[in-house]
């Protein structure tokens, strides 16, 4: 494996100090970052499948290997050494393309509604199920006699059976 590994390419330039690299420009100033871009998740995906290709390749290869040494008997270890050492880098680049993915992934989600109490809230959710306040930009539509939670098309109350008050117009 001659390839550079993926982080690396994302960090500073040898020779640049580490508090000179983000220094914020001066004013009136267009901002200039020594970072690259993240590589599109599809790229990093297709890399990834072809890695574990070649990862389930060798693992394959290293077994027939250690086999026909143990039939001749004949070991070699520094074979057997180098191709685990191979293994391993795949590994590491693997994991390298695994923090590049969820990096990127969290870049592009949405960040995630919290209430006040600081618990995340998920989509559709209309109490914290912390502490039990509502959420703040869900609208809530509550029975009129319970007070239970509806869901918008609810045509009754789930809690008491109450008839919803838009449900008498369909």
């Amino acid at each position: 494996m001659a390839r550079t590994p993926l982080i690396g390419r994302f960090r500073r330039p040898d020779g640049v100090p580490e508090d000179t690299a983000e220094t914020p420009p001066p004013p009136g100033a267009q901002p200039t970052s020594l970072r690259r871009p993240l590589p599109h998740p599809g790229q990093l995906r297709r890399e990834r499948r072809a890695l574990l290709q070649a990862r389930e390749d060798r693992i394959r290869d290293l077994g027939g290997l250690m086999l026909e040494m143990y039939r001749r008997d004949q070991f070699r270890q520094d074979l057997v050494v180098e191709r685990c050492e191979e293994l391993i880098e795949l590994e590491g680049r693997l994991g390298e393309i695994d923090a590049l993915l969820s990096t990127s992934a969290a870049v592009r989600r949405p960040p995630a509604a919290r209430c006040a109490c600081g618990t995340p809230l998920f989509r559709g959710t209309h109490f914290c199920p912390n502490c039990g306040r509502a959420a703040p930009d869900a609208p809530v539509v509550a029975c009129a006699s319970c007070g239970a939670a509806l869901a918008a098309e609810a045509r009754f109350c789930a809690s008491c059976g109450t008839p919803t008050p838009g449900s008498e117009d369909a």
